[in-house]
């Protein structure tokens, strides 16, 4: 065998969680601190959703995802200067009063790049364009020399009370914009209540002056059929703590996602070139369709807690007369399940996946 791994970079670390959550979750006031809503919250910036489920559970959703805000997901592109954030109309009703994130062209830890998040703005600078700035920073690790900082980050809160015209702080912010950090950049717009798409033409958005193109992100869903499926139950989630057998279902989820013809019961390739197995743990397989539905755009944290939510409610109901009060149910159909993956920009985050079973379990991989 080859092996094709990488030495001269560090390894990804996998961080696995198996938590309870409660039988009745208030979606508008979800906890910050708990998992999976915590590993929601704290990827703010995520380019690829991808949900997987059994085609019976797809079936019980499915209405649900076309009707809602899944299916009318909008961001915007836009070309701005970074100093236009902090002007007029945009940055008092954007900035200090609405919810929105935007997230500036350039690669973290190469280019100098820009973020906003929950009124946060983020300045990621090299050395020659930090020190040019005249603003405080902190330095971080780039991969380069070790006591050499190359890089600095900056951090503004745009909502404090001292973040206003005439400040010191905020002038020195200002002043930065224009004579130093004064190009225009393609940025990435997403606003929680996003105009519709006739207010943008008119000019009755802050944002329309500069001729933002709309983007829809449309999902797809695809019906993977004859797939081989591990009777993975919530009395056997004890078996993944384990290392081997809880990274060998996260392979299992990934191989789905990728539509690979491994997981497929009709698979007949030669051992010779690919020794795959679909996990058992212990129990024979069962064959099921399975639905693989993606999002691919500019998606905020709150979406992806929301679909969770969304799936959790409609495709794996329970009743409070059927909880076992340890997390399953009565009736015995634990098995129910379904899978939520979300991918982060490049520099912004790292990848991770929830696997929701019917009652209360829940686990989690997170990637760094």
């Amino acid at each position: 065998m080859i092996d094709l791994r990488r030495e001269d970079g560090p390894n990804s670390k996998f961080y696995f969680t198996h938590t309870l959550l409660p039988s009745y979750i208030d979606p508008n006031n979800t906890s910050q601190k708990k998992k999976p809503f915590s590993t929601f919250l704290g990827q703010p910036f995520t380019y690829s959703v991808d949900l997987v489920l059994p085609e019976e559970i797809y079936e019980l959703v499915k209405t649900e995802l076309e009707a809602g805000d899944e299916a009318r997901l909008q961001y915007s592109r836009v070309y701005m200067k970074l100093g236009e954030l902090l002007e007029g109309d945009f940055f008092s009703e954007y900035v200090k009063n609405g919810k929105i994130i935007m997230l500036s062209e350039g690669r973290p830890l190469v280019d100098n790049a820009f973020s906003l998040h929950e009124g946060t703005l983020r300045l990621e600078l090299d050395r020659s364009t930090y020190e040019r700035c005249g603003l405080q920073g902190e330095p971080i690790e780039d991969g380069g020399k070790k006591h050499q900082k190359a890089r600095w980050v900056i951090k503004f809160d745009l909502r404090a009370p001292n973040m206003v015209h005439g400040k010191k702080g905020f002038s020195r912010l200002q002043w930065a914009c224009k004579n130093v950090l004064n190009q225009s950049l393609t940025w990435l717009f997403y606003k929680s209540n996003p105009p519709s798409t006739k207010a943008l033409p008119e000019g009755s958005e802050p944002i329309s002056q500069h001729h933002p193109f709309v983007h829809s992100v449309t999902p797809t869903a695809t019906i993977l059929q004859n797939i081989s499926v591990p009777m993975m139950t919530v009395t056997d989630l004890d078996r993944l703590y384990e290392q081997e057998q809880s990274l060998s279902l996260l392979e299992w989820l990934s191989l789905v996602e990728l539509h690979s013809p491994r997981v497929r019961k009709a698979d007949r390739i030669d051992s010779f070139l690919s020794r795959y197995e679909v996990p058992d743990f212990g129990k024979s397989l069962c064959t099921k369709n399975l639905v693989h539905v993606n999002w691919r755009g500019f998606i905020p944290a709150q979406f992806v807690k929301d679909l969770h939510l969304l799936v959790r409610k409609f495709g794996l109901k329970v009743a409070r007369d059927e909880h076992d009060g340890e997390g399953g149910t009565k009736n015995q159909d634990e098995d129910r399940w379904f899978a939520l993956t979300g991918r982060a920009f490049e520099g912004y985050g790292g990848c991770y996946t929830v696997m929701q079973f019917a009652g209360r379990d829940t686990v989690t991989w997170e990637c760094e």
